[in-house]
């Protein structure tokens, strides 16, 4: 079937079809550099790397993949300050938090086709964007002679449509507040404080000051992407008021701007929101600390990209055991090659040496909205298959499966573990390493048979030593290498 996505704006599915032909143009909310990272960050990043990958490897679509980064704000000035900080080093500090962070998950950064652009870097560009909305009659110079400048809502009939609001039931800020003729208006422009160093404003027609947050997107796209591109993304609470005024300025400018909104769900901790008055936070540190980076990557795409994901150290547990439920299949369809002198392009070889291949289940789930818990299952069933070919001795149709499971894991991001995996068992699966492995888990399996657990742990232990993991199962154990 043809791709579907949810559309946050139609409420509804749509079959998606690039503006131009063969390519896709993407633009994501990125953070806000304020402080480090926490799981809502990773969560967002990982759920649109995967709809990027599905784009990209799923429908050989060339994608260029803009998220932005807020560099310039209140909460980063005020950050700053608290501090004693200069706000400019603060900014790329915590950028550098975000970077390393996405790195550890496999989320590239910088590529030709990949752009992480600066507010401060598109302040020009802002200016003239909110030039031409005043020229429109969409916006107006603070009424008080400062040099804050808002979007007059009134002026736009469709102001609403994007979370399906109406005006009169919007509170906004305080009537008349900096100049504001509603409360409703935001602002474009905000003039310059006396108590905000100098290097935090610009020169613009209506006086010093910076942007504001809305105004930043609006001008990057336009830069980057042009009027109109495919896709708009960002976390399920920039709905409003951030993604409403986006589109606001940017249609009353007259740009066509995104064809496709979506949305990814948020992040709850054992069912609670996440909130500092709680103090519930979970920092990316500290869960990257937790489990291994590939673990992380498998919990934070394991569930739809639209829900909310819950965290919990067993949820966490349970992604480790899956992967190494992955891992180990390719450890052993590796070793397999490996002992019949076969090349392992199946598993950890040149990724580009074939068309990747995709069972029809995976396919279809990519394609319903990018369901990657349906995918996961897909996934999870080629493991299955793939480990009776190998218990069967059917080599080739082990290869195959092998090569379907790298070709997902690619997908969903973290073919980098399986690849480890392949490649630690190929550089350890000596024939003599190996039989001594299966000659001790078969005594295991036989001490445990004869709840004989002090021999089955010392075994363990000893397995453990030769760098050996094991999962036990109900008719069988299956080893791998641990790192």
């Amino acid at each position: 079937m043809a791709l579907q996505i949810f559309d946050s704006k139609a409420q509804a599915l749509r079959a998606f079809a690039p503006l131009e032909a063969g390519r896709v143009a993407i633009y994501v909310c990125g953070p806000t550099v304020q402080s480090a990272p926490h799981v809502g960050h990773l969560r967002s990043a990982v759920a649109f790397d995967i709809i990027k990958n599905w784009l990209t490897f799923g429908h050989s679509l060339s994608v260029k993949f803009v998220r932005n980064v807020t560099d310039i704000d209140d909460k980063i000035l005020a950050n700053a300050k608290d501090q004693s900080r200069d706000w400019l080093e603060l900014a790329e500090s915590v950028n550098q938090e975000f970077e390393n962070a996405y790195s550890a998950l496999g989320i590239a950064t910088t590529a030709p086709e990949i752009q992480t652009p600066k507010a401060t870097e598109f302040i020009a560009q802002m200016i003239t964007l909110i030039e031409l909305l005043i020229q429109r009659g969409h916006a107006y110079a603070a009424t008080d002679g400062s040099a804050n400048v808002f979007f007059d809502t009134a002026s736009w009939p469709s102001y609403g449509e994007l979370t399906n609001q109406k005006i009169e039931n919007l509170e906004g800020e305080q009537d008349g507040s900096h100049g504001r003729k509603s409360p409703t208006d935001f602002a474009l422009w905000k003039a310059h404080k006396s108590d905000e160093p100098d290097t935090a404003s610009w020169q613009s027609p209506w006086g010093a000051g910076r942007p504001g947050w809305h105004i930043e997107c609006s001008a990057m796209t336009h830069a980057l992407l042009g009027e109109s591109f495919d896709i708009h993304g960002g976390g399920l609470d920039l709905r409003f008021p951030h993604h409403e005024n986006e589109l606001a300025q940017s249609r009353a400018a007259g740009f066509d701007f995104a064809n496709f909104w979506m949305h990814n769900g948020l992040v709850t901790i054992a069912g609670q929101k996440m909130s500092k008055s709680l103090g519930n936070g979970i920092s990316a540190e500290s869960l990257l600390a937790s489990a291994s980076a590939s673990a992380v990557r498998y919990w934070l795409g394991s569930a739809h990209y639209r829900s909310t994901l819950d965290y919990s150290t067993t949820a966490l547990a349970e992604a480790e055991s899956a992967l190494n439920r992955i891992k180990n299949f390719v450890r052993r369809a590796s070793d397999v090659q490996t002992a019949n002198g076969q090349t392992s392009g199946g598993v950890s070889g040149d990724r580009d040496a074939a068309e990747p291949t995709y069972p029809s289940a995976f396919i279809d789930a990519m394609d319903a909205d990018f369901n990657v818990p349906a995918a996961l299952a897909a996934l999870h069933d080629a493991v299955r298959a793939g480990n009776s070919s190998l218990d069967a001795a059917d080599t080739a149709a082990a290869a195959s499966a092998a090569a379907q499971v790298t070709a997902m894991a690619r997908v969903l991001g973290f073919e980098g573990a399986l690849g480890d995996a392949a490649s630690a068992g190929a550089d350890r699966a000596d024939e003599a390493t190996v039989a001594k492995i299966d000659a001790l888990v078969l005594a295991r399996r036989q001490a445990r048979a004869d709840k004989d657990f002090a021999l089955a742990d010392s075994i363990r232990v000893e397995l453990s030593e030769l760098g050996v993991v094991l999962e036990d199962q109900a008719d069988k154990t299956t080893w791998m290498w641990s790192n």
